[in-house]
């Protein structure tokens, strides 16, 4: 039996009665909010917990993995004439790079067998670098190369030039060979691409001492292991443009290219290709850069050239000899960079112009191969065109005046860097490096899992975890927590200054054009450089290294946040102005909130830059796990302790990157 149920019905409404309430608002908790109280839980704990399951390690101290580590690096050297994989794979690589290697060095840096000198000395090398300038670029490109290949010499570091050009040279070739096909792979096939890409941001990530410890332990110290680690680094940038150049290509261009019956094979070399040719070469270019900011730091593996000898002068705090080293890799790089710039837009150039002299472009460049190829037969003849001439005066006026720069400024600006430096240390690191290193290691790893989880999501947060754990497993808990505690702070100093500048050059054109030539200039500089001058200003410590980090990061936050404030609507600008909005309101209003994409994009990039640099500066008194790892290559009994410090590092870095990409993501969505 059905019992029917009468619904109540709705009573009708008068005039009389009053409208129902509003629905009640709820407030929502924002996440910023949510790890300000993680924080301060973390401090609550801090003070009950201190000095607790910190896992503290001596310099001198190892664990049971770095004796294993250390154990696999001697039967690896015991067995390396006799195990089958070093001598049919490892061993047969290292010669085959060793050879061209030696071949390039002895081409234009190093005394060939019989002869005193190379078989290509200082006036061809400089003929066939203004001469290739030329050929790709244009009469002011090849003035400049003319000019720097000159002023190497002048220093006094011809042959240590040349020995880095040599081993950028075989590094660039190597890295191309595999990273071209590799991205014309990627560009032309979704999955290639898919499979790819992650590779290609761990390898990006990964700060560039890390390749340099596993590679000795296949390929030995010396030019074959800092080539083959260099190629490694170099090749993602090539890797990845060139991806992104094919997939560029307009699709009507590659469908009337398939209408008109062209096979995948001409299409790829008729129209895709050329069709992505300047992009592709800017790859290259990218290429060539790293490769340089990699040669250099690979001499703490026996790499000859300009970086054994900023390496050796910091060690010595000579900051002369160190700066004209420096000034020697920079020349070299605003060379490499401007040539390689130069060729990628060379036809469009070409195309543009309306010169005269393009007509006879061809008969002028016939000439200039002929007088390269007379400078090249009198360099390999004649000894004066072969060892560059006096003996490097300009070189020791610069080492000179700059140990006079630096006696004055110890001398007279000590008090003002003390202070700074004493400000910043006692005010900002020591305390957070205090947090760190003196919580519990489970504390202070629950602490980062939540941060990352509540900024990042479930994702980056299970990430997080999972570093955590091989941190604690790598045995260098405590030296991590010293390179986090300079991370962060170097990192919190470059946002500050890259939201500071990035707004002023995003709101205003003029500051623009005149600050982005600069930040360019400083992104070409290898990571070295950067440590030079503030040696001289600080000393030996580890804020030397901090406001290194913070001066090499900045110029990439500082672009990326530009882009990001000049990106918001002129719309959205216009009506906020009308409106009454003052400067200051505009800016913290509208303009950083609707950037905050590109904020958190800037952190990320920010991070990874400041985290390579505060591990170089190991050299210059940083500690932590970049003395760890350049302590790993001097002596033997640590070899296994430094390359638990460079998986500690990748691990801090593979954190940083996906905590801060998963941000940009939520904030950009």
């Amino acid at each position: 039996m059905t019992v029917a149920v009468r619904k109540p019905e709705k009573p009708e409404r008068t005039g009389t009665e009053e409208p129902p309430a509003p629905a009640r608002r709820v407030r929502t908790v924002s996440r910023s909010m949510v790890v300000a109280a993680i924080l301060l839980v973390w401090l609550l704990l801090f003070t009950v917990l201190r000095g607790k399951q910190t896992l503290s390690l001596a310099a001198a101290d190892l664990t049971d993995l770095h004796r294993w580590f250390n154990d696999v690096n001697d039967s690896v050297g015991a067995n390396r004439n006799s195990n089958p994989l070093f001598l049919y794979f490892f061993n047969e690589i290292r010669l085959v790079i060793d050879t061209l290697v030696t071949f390039v060095q002895e081409l234009i840096s190093q005394p060939t067998p019989g002869r005193p000198v190379p078989r290509i000395g200082w006036l061809g090398v400089v003929g066939i670098a203004g001469y290739v300038s030329w050929a790709v670029g244009n009469w002011r490109v090849a003035l400049l190369a003319v000019a720097g290949f000159t002023f190497l010499g002048l220093q006094g570091l011809w042959q240590e030039s040349m020995d880095t050009l040599a081993l950028t040279l075989s590094a660039v070739l190597v890295a191309l060979l595999f990273a071209l096909p590799l991205g014309v792979w990627a560009g032309l096939s979704d999955r290639v691409n898919r499979i790819v890409t992650p590779f290609l941001d761990f390898m990006q990530t990964m700060p560039t001492f890390v390749y340099l410890a596993p590679l000795t332990l296949f390929f030995l110290i010396g030019p074959a292991s800092a080539t083959i680690a260099t190629a490694i680094y170099a090749a993602p940038p090539a890797i990845r443009i060139t991806a992104h150049a094919i997939r560029s290509v307009p699709e009507t261009t590659v469908e009337a290219a398939d209408s008109m019956g062209a096979t995948r094979r001409q299409a790829l070399l008729k129209v895709l290709l050329p069709m992505s040719r300047r992009t592709v070469v800017m790859g290259v270019n990218q290429t060539i850069m790293a490769a340089l900011a990699m040669v250099t730091i690979a001499a703490l593996i026996d790499a000859p050239g300009l970086g054994k000898t900023v390496v050796q002068a910091l060690q010595s705090l000579d900051v002369g000899t160190a700066f004209n080293a420096g000034l020697a890799i920079v020349v070299m790089a605003i060379v490499l960079d401007r040539v390689t710039t130069a060729a990628s837009g060379r036809a469009e150039t070409a195309r543009g112009s309306a010169s005269p002299f393009l007509r006879w472009r061809r008969h002028l460049l016939a000439g200039g191969a002929v007088a390269a190829a007379v400078l090249v037969y009198l360099s390999h003849t004649y000894v004066w065109a072969a060892e560059f001439p006096g003996e490097g005066g300009v070189g020791s006026g610069i080492s000179k005046g700059t140990t006079d720069v630096t006696t004055w400024a110890q001398d007279n600006l000590a008090g003002l860097t003390n202070a700074f430096r004493d400000i910043l240390t006692n005010g900002l690191l020591n305390p957070f490096q205090t947090l760190l290193t003196d919580s519990p290691w489970w504390l202070v790893g629950a602490a980062l899992v939540a941060v990352g989880t509540v900024l990042g999501g479930w994702r980056a947060g299970a990430t997080a975890a999972v570093c955590v754990g091989l941190l604690v497993g790598t045995g260098v808990w405590s030296d991590a927590m010293t390179t986090l505690a300079s991370t962060a702070v170097a990192t919190v100093l470059v946002m500050l200054l890259g939201v500071v500048l990035g707004v002023w050059m995003g709101r205003s054109a003029l500051v623009d054009r005149l600050l982005r030539p600069s930040l360019d200039a400083a992104q070409v500089m290898p990571p070295f450089v950067y440590l030079v001058p503030f040696l001289a200003l600080f000393g030996a410590t580890r804020f030397t290294a901090i406001v290194a980090a913070v001066v090499y990061a900045a110029p990439v936050a500082v672009k990326i946040i530009a882009d990001g404030v000049r990106a918001v609507p002129g719309a959205t600008v216009e009506a906020a102005t009308s409106s009454g909005c003052s400067t200051w309101q505009l800016i913290t209003k509208v303009q950083l909130p609707m950037s905050r994409g590109a904020l958190t994009l800037a952190t990320n990039q920010g991070l990874i830059y400041v985290l390579s640099m505060v591990v170089v500066g190991g050299l210059v008194g940083a500690g932590a796990l970049g003395y760890d790892v350049v302590a790993g290559f001097s002596q033997g009994q640590l070899y296994g302790k430094g390359l638990a410090a460079g998986l500690a590092i990748v691990l801090l870095g593979i954190m940083f990157d996906r905590i801060t990409q998963a941000a940009a993501r939520r904030a950009g969505a």
